[in-house]
């Protein structure tokens, strides 16, 4: 048997030894962001949000965590402010979109919203 198809062979029975089990889907490594920009959002309670955009579009609650989402013709923010321990909840997480659902920067969606009537 010539080298290459006598490793395929050998490559063919071990794939039968393990059950034909498949590898685990390898994901894209999770995405990092930076803060650089968000300094005026996270951390925040409600209030400082609304000072800083206005009333909110939506504002969802769920448990001990709460969603305010601010939205303009450039994109829309939704802030995640949770308690930690008594403390006020604050937020501890954005997501940013363009209205129609592609990707924004994070900081360039805050820059925006703070440009929207209502904001300060």
């Amino acid at each position: 048997m010539s080298k290459p198809l006598g490793t395929i062979a050998m490559a063919l029975g071990v794939a039968a030894c393990t059950g034909g089990a498949r590898p685990a889907a390898v994901g894209a490594p999770p995405t990092r962001y930076a803060a650089v920009g968000l300094e005026r959002v996270i951390g925040q309670d409600a209030g400082g949000l609304l000072r800083l955009f206005g009333q909110p579009d939506a504002d969802v609650r769920e448990g001990s965590g709460r969603k305010l989402q601010f939205a303009s013709g450039i994109c829309v923010l939704d802030a995640y402010l949770y308690p930690k321990g008594s403390e006020a909840a604050r937020v501890t997480w954005l997501d940013t979109r363009q209205p129609d659902g592609r990707p924004i920067d994070r900081a360039s969606c805050v820059a925006a919203l703070t440009r929207r009537e209502g904001g300060k």
